[in-house]
């Protein structure tokens, strides 16, 4: 990728105007497309409004300290809203495309189909779909292989990680130059598979899912069960991913675990899949073997639990819990 390539964002809404800030906070230009024919003066309501809300967001992103008063007006200055009328050469002079229309495959379809034909055949273009799977979308596009999914979480210009789903027909070399803009950004990047509800959004519907229905049984309070995710689901997963955490405390404990989960609560959603069985069959328990889901051969095993027990002190010290001994 060039030095700070111009960016665009085929559609004006939430995702569109997230991603608008996310680049131009970076240095970049950036044009949000608005693909639907409009009147002049509905045009210039839409443009109003976005640039409106664009200048909100970086006026409390300089509240949070993350940028100064005086810089906003400069930041939102590297944001225009592009007429239908004026797309093609949008999209034609821009690096890479962020189609961010709504949630139905039919009209993702074709405004990709229209984009692609109107860019040309450079610019990378990339669905932000958080339901429709790469292939679903990529024989619309002229030269797929400059096509995949790129979803971002909301709100996209705070949240880092960006999953990343190649296609079938994607060009390595196109993830891979995708993957290194996010990162100029100070994005996080991972690639998966296209698979349905790709990494976070299938792990985040079973635990909702799962908190809804205790709350439904009467196990806790909503106030508690919440109160019970930020301080102690949420706290450890802020230091330790998920993999890491089996390793951490080993893989045997997890396997008990869901059988006994698995009984107690008469249902086979909470069995272990078969990977834990074999991973303990073949000795991968985690960091007291050396092995688990990760590799931790020639780690110094004491400084690696250090640093993490430093970063749960500094989450502490976050969240002003705290306290100093009582003597």
């Amino acid at each position: 990728m060039s030095a700070r390539p111009v960016i665009a964002c085929l559609g004006a809404g939430r995702m569109g105007r997230g991603i608008a800030v996310a680049f131009a906070y970076a240095g970049h230009e950036v044009a949000i497309v608005d693909f639907k024919p409009r009147e002049a003066d509905k045009f210039n309501a839409l443009e109003a409004e976005a640039l409106g809300e664009i200048r909100k967001t970086f006026a409390s992103m300089a509240r949070f300290g993350l940028l100064k008063d005086a810089d906003i007006e400069t930041l939102v200055a590297r944001v225009r809203i592009v007429p239908e009328a004026d797309a093609g050469a949008a999209l034609n002079s821009s690096a890479i495309i962020f189609e961010g229309v709504p949630e139905v495959l039919d009209q993702k379809r074709e405004a990709l189909a229209r984009a692609s034909q109107l860019a040309g055949p450079e610019p990378i273009i990339a669905s932000t779909t958080s339901t429709i799977l790469v292939d679903d979308l990529s024989s619309a596009i002229d030269k797929p292989e400059r096509f995949l999914n790129a979803h971002w979480l909301n709100p996209a210009y705070l949240v880092p990680l960006v999953e990343v789903s190649p296609g079938a027909k994607t060009d390595p070399a196109i993830t891979a130059k995708v993957k290194e803009l996010l990162e100029g950004i100070g994005k996080v990047p991972v690639v998966c598979s296209a698979s349905p509800g790709y990494i976070v959004p299938r792990i985040q519907a079973l635990a909702m899912n799962e908190a809804a229905r205790m709350v439904e049984e009467g196990v806790a309070s909503p106030e508690d069960l919440d109160k019970a995710i930020k301080y102690g689901f949420g706290f450890r997963f802020a230091v330790l991913g998920l993999l890491e955490f089996i390793d951490w405390g080993g893989g045997d404990i997890l396997y008990y675990a869901s059988k006994y989960m698995t009984s107690a609560l008469n249902n086979e959603r909470y069995a272990a899949p078969e990977i834990i069985g074999r991973n303990m069959a073949e000795g991968k328990i985690g960091l007291r073997t050396g092995e688990g889901f990760l590799n931790y051969e020639g780690l110094d095993v004491d400084a690696y639990r250090e640093g993490r027990l430093s970063a749960f002190v500094d989450l502490l010290k976050h969240f002003q819990l705290q306290k100093p001994p009582v003597l």
